[in-house]
């Protein structure tokens, strides 16, 4: 009897090591994810750009369509202004004469035409920091590409003439070759005019454009975009673009630029 029970314990310690043994060999492997599917939880982003570039702004909005979690195509829309860069606002203090004010409104000498331009393009964000994988700043890249069509408006002055009774008027007038020296005649320039006048007279001058950007993004896969780009940026047009007289007109505009980006995934 004694014999039996012996045998029966040690079976049944010979079937515990050996389950032991077992699960001590068995290992459990937890389901590695597929980053590659983060970007399905939201399809689509909408944004809308605040920009400051060296010698202008812009106000846009973007469309894109999220493709994986580190790439994302979008179309974009901006209207802007773009200055010449020898282009700088003054007044003028006057010390006497016949005019009851005495200093002109803000102006910019030797300005002919203001540029206004509406760019439209095609383009991808990528991102490459590892934070894109999980809240935080996520680090890529922005380049897109397209046309641009600059609207020339002419710049009036307000301008210091004399009356036919030989009293002092102001007069708003737009750049011309018959009234070149009075244009730029400082002691008769009087300030800007309205920035609407001149609206009916806008001529069109067509090109391309294009930028590139590193992005910092908040939060990736947050909701709400929140994010900030800063790169380099170019407008090409056609023809020469005449803004100024007395300064050589490019038809090339290159520019920093800085953008505060705000929106929505969904």
């Amino acid at each position: 009897m004694f014999v039996m029970k012996l045998q029966g314990y040690v079976l049944l310690m010979v079937a515990m090591l050996y389950a032991e043994g077992v699960m001590g060999q068995t290992t459990i492997r937890p389901k590695q994810i597929d980053y590659s599917m983060r970007g399905i939880l939201y399809k689509q982003e909408k944004t809308f750009d605040i920009q400051l570039h060296t010698n202008g702004m812009a106000l846009g909005y973007n469309a894109g369509t999220i493709k994986k979690y580190y790439l994302t195509r979008f179309y974009h829309l901006d209207l802007g202004l773009v200055k010449h860069p020898k282009e700088y606002r003054q007044s003028v203090n006057y010390q006497g004469g016949n005019f009851l004010l005495k200093s002109s409104s803000a102006f910019a000498y030797g300005k002919q035409n203001s540029l206004l331009v509406f760019r439209a393009g095609i383009g991808e964000k990528r991102y490459f920091s590892e934070k894109a994988r999980r809240k935080g700043v996520a680090v890529g890249l922005t380049y897109q590409g397209g046309i641009i069509l600059g609207l020339l408006k002419p710049y009036y002055l307000n301008l210091n003439k004399t009356g036919p009774n030989g009293e002092g008027v102001i007069v708003a007038e737009r750049y011309s070759e018959e009234n070149h020296d009075e244009f730029l005649d400082i002691n008769r320039i009087y300030g800007a005019a309205s920035f609407f006048k001149g609206f009916d007279e806008i001529k069109i001058r067509p090109g391309i454009q294009g930028k590139v950007a590193a992005h910092f993004g908040l939060g990736a896969y947050e909701q709400f975009v929140r994010a900030l780009e800063v790169g380099i940026m170019f407008d090409l047009f056609f023809q020469r673009v005449p803004v100024m007289i007395i300064e050589d007109n490019q038809p090339l505009f290159l520019n920093v630029f800085i953008t505060l980006q705000l929106g929505k995934r969904k």
